[in-house]
């Protein structure tokens, strides 16, 4: 994450491109992981903070998303019946 990354939590309709977004986030983590962990870099340490934070509020953005989808009785958008 020393790079600026586009890591910002999409405002677009649910799809599984919020697993990619999922990935992209974890992906983008990786090298401050191993410098922090491996390396004992302490600044390291503070982005994965704050990347494990932008983390949580992105699995509590897919929660609800989840949630309103299965007391609405529908499917996401972008999914298709397969019969």
């Amino acid at each position: 994450m020393n790079e600026e990354t586009n890591t910002s939590v999409s405002a677009e309709a649910p799809t599984m491109s919020r697993y990619e977004e999922l990935k992209a986030l974890v992906a983008a983590a990786e090298a401050d992981f191993n410098k922090f962990y491996n390396e004992g870099n302490k600044a390291a340490g503070t982005r994965v903070r704050a990347a494990m934070q932008e983390l949580k509020n992105f699995a509590q953005t897919i929660r609800t998303e989840v949630q309103t989808i299965k007391n609405e009785g529908g499917k996401p958008e972008g999914e298709s019946n397969p019969s």
